[in-house]
């Protein structure tokens, strides 16, 4: 059997925000802010594993600030006990997340719920609104013609396109006989 190391919590890198790099921490390892915290008053984030698992944990904690060494879970009787109370530990949490997990399923299935159950109400309240609609719709003449209009507007206007036009042609022909 190999041996088994953990690594421990000494301190934060100076200039170090320990909130700040708790919140981080918590979020790349998608465990609570707490747990980050209970992690540096003592207790343990990860558990025992060979050392270049360990060492490769610790350089995590060195990305986000944290101070930690590895310690050696070398002593077979105080260690099969921490070692089962680890295994409980991280059980637990996984049992903790799966929880928290089917909490967050069940309120976004009630979400799509309400969602798909006001959409059917709205659909409801169309085809409603379509019924009473056709029943317009058939009261209204819709084969009569619009009424026509004098012609005597389009003469004015076509005859006002020309004469702006015959000034252009002329503006343009002789360009000395506009004033700028």
């Amino acid at each position: 059997m190999s041996e088994q190391f953990r690594v421990v919590f000494s301190g934060f890198k100076p200039g170090t925000d320990s909130q700040a790099a708790t919140e981080q921490l918590a979020a790349k390892l998608k465990v609570s802010a707490q747990k980050v915290a209970d992690f540096t008053t003592g207790k343990s984030l990860f558990g025992p594993a060979d050392k270049q698992k360990c060492l490769k944990q610790a350089k995590l904690l060195a990305v986000y600030g944290f101070q930690s060494k590895l310690q050696s879970q070398s002593q077979p009787s105080a260690g099969s006990d921490t070692a089962q109370s680890a295994a409980n530990e991280r059980v637990f949490d996984a049992l903790d997340y799966i929880t928290s997990s089917l909490i967050r399923i069940e309120e976004k299935l009630d979400e799509l719920e309400q969602r798909i159950d006001g959409k059917q109400v709205k659909d409801e309240q169309h085809e409603e609104d379509e019924w009473e609609d056709e029943s317009l719709f058939s009261e209204l003449e819709l084969d009569s013609e619009p009424p026509k209009r004098s012609k005597k507007f389009l003469y004015i206007l076509l005859s006002l396109l020309v004469l702006l036009l015959v000034v252009l042609g002329i503006s343009l022909a002789f360009p000395e006989l506009v004033p700028m």
